[in-house]
């Protein structure tokens, strides 16, 4: 009896490393939304390589000279559905909209060659798509991520940007890490986000994940398939949403789209971007920075962004996080159609610097 246990034992411990690999290696599933057909979808092929799915709303009425470009948070994120309803009215003030899947997430097409998913590819992308619309300045809408590469493309090319408006803008790059230990002045009424990115990740994350991130950033090599690792950025963005409200219980659901190879590995290029905060401080467009009330931010991140621009505006969003368009779409709305139009006077002065 004594030695059949130990035969098994035995075997247990040869099994092991058979069952570690398996555990690891092992493809996953996760039981989250599946991307669907969106009929407005349209498709750009780019010179860049590119192939970009794009929603374009046409201006009605007298239409203005500057096109808006919505570009979305991520990296990696998806235009979704209530991005194009809540800008879709800037269209009755004479706008063309464009919002387009950054390459790499949603209807756009995926990278064989991940090591290409880089800030410097997406800023040439939209160089090509400007092209492509035929516009000589455009508007730009940036959130998040969308706002860092929003500040790259005008230190890029200057003059190019009508205006410019920020939501809950990410840090210029290169990143400068002093800027978290700045604290907001007690007069715009900031509140602490409680739930963090770092939250979800640890409630998400398994040995699976770090092996597959690990190989992706150090050796450019996919250990997961596009469905796969896109499927689980969907799963950890459900948790990830939590911290991009004020209230949890406000917390959209983690809708499919998400490209992330394309989040990781632009991320992991973040710190090769030359530094332009030079040439962004002799740039003269009028900038709209927005900042929800419990945005996630750092307060320094933004607090550069007023020094950089020195014609801009801030406005805090009260009762709003980092997605500030999901607990204030009117207000957010409003904020950013006064602010193209020229008609501010709906703008909270109090939240004004």
């Amino acid at each position: 009896m004594k030695k059949n246990m130990l035969r098994a034992i035995k075997y247990l411990l040869a099994l092991l490393p058979v069952l570690l690999l398996l555990y690891v290696f092992l493809p996953r599933s996760y039981d989250v939304p599946k991307m669907g057909n969106r009929d407005s979808t349209r498709y750009w092929s780019l010179a860049t390589g590119s192939r970009i799915g794009y929603t374009f709303i046409p201006a009605k009425g007298e239409r203005k000279p500057f096109p808006v470009i919505f570009l979305q948070g991520g990296p990696g994120g998806a235009v979704y559905d209530r991005n194009i309803r809540i800008l879709a009215p800037l269209a009755e003030s004479g706008f063309d909209i464009y919002l387009y899947d950054q390459v790499g997430s949603g209807y756009s097409g995926r990278l064989k060659n991940i090591e290409e998913y880089t800030v410097s590819r997406h800023r040439q992308d939209l160089e090509e798509i400007i092209k492509k619309i035929g516009a000589e300045r455009v508007v730009l809408i940036g959130q998040s991520w969308g706002a860092m590469l929003a500040t790259v493309f005008i230190a890029a090319n200057p003059g190019m940007v009508e205006k410019l408006i920020l939501t809950s803008p990410g840090p210029v790059l290169p990143v400068n890490p002093e800027l978290n230990r700045v604290k907001p002045p007690d007069s715009i009424h900031l509140k602490v986000q409680l739930f963090s990115n770092r939250d979800a990740n640890e409630k998400t994350g398994s040995l699976r994940i770090r092996l597959i991130s690990y190989s992706a950033a150090v050796f450019g090599i996919k250990l997961a398939s596009d469905r796969e690792a896109d499927d689980f950025l969907t799963y950890r963005t459900n948790e990830t949403n939590k911290s991009t409200v004020c209230d949890t219980s406000r917390a959209p659901e983690g809708e499919a789209g998400g490209g992330f190879y394309a989040q990781l590995m632009t991320v992991n290029s973040f710190g090769s971007v030359k530094d332009s905060r030079l040439v962004l401080k002799g740039s003269g467009v009028p900038v709209l920075i927005m900042k929800g009330q419990c945005d996630n931010q750092p307060w320094g991140v933004t607090a550069e962004y007023t020094e950089l621009f020195h014609n801009h505006k801030l406005v805090v969003i009260p009762d709003a996080g980092h997605s500030i368009s999901v607990e204030q779409p009117d207000l957010y709305f409003n904020t950013i159609r006064d602010f193209l139009t020229g008609n501010c006077g709906t703008v909270p002065a109090s939240k004004n610097d």
